[in-house]
């Protein structure tokens, strides 16, 4: 860093030790300033690689914010495929980003997700929520949350 005239913020350093927690417990973390989380590249890392929190925030990322909520707002005056290549751009390059992550993850872990395929579909075929799931997703030719992470992994 000194080449290159860059030094270290202490009062922003933290240590995220990842491990089993059996392998934690063995670390003495007195003289480290830990957290329990990191972010990297837009992806958040926790100490037990469960990816809990990322999930979360992804969640509330796609649905809170804006985006399936305003393609509601907007639907009404958009086309299906123009309502459709809208979804796929903005809100599955969320769900796609680094999900080669979740492969092999318990589907206790990835089950908080499976909700934004489902409103995204309606939203973009315009079905009420008490619709049946499964023929509007094979509408738009979109895969579920665990085929998305297992065809991805392979590309």
């Amino acid at each position: 860093m000194t080449p290159n005239l860059l030094t270290l913020n202490s009062s922003k350093r933290e240590f995220l030790l990842v491990g089993l927690p059996q392998q934690l417990t063995k670390i003495n973390t007195s003289s480290l300033i830990t957290t329990h989380s990191a972010r990297n590249l837009g992806f958040i890392f926790d100490e037990h690689l469960s990816f809990s929190d990322q999930i979360s925030t992804l969640s509330k990322s796609c649905y809170y914010h804006i985006h399936i909520r305003e393609l509601r707002c907007l639907r009404p005056y958009l086309e299906f495929k123009t309502a459709s290549n809208i979804a796929t751009s903005i809100v599955h390059s969320k769900l796609d980003y680094c999900n080669s992550l979740y492969y092999n993850l318990p589907q206790s872990h990835i089950i908080k997700t499976p909700e934004h395929p489902d409103s995204l579909a309606r939203a973009v075929t315009r079905k009420p929520q008490s619709s049946h799931i499964t023929p509007v997703l094979k509408s738009p030719h979109w895969l579920k949350i665990n085929q998305r992470i297992k065809i991805n992994s392979f590309l």
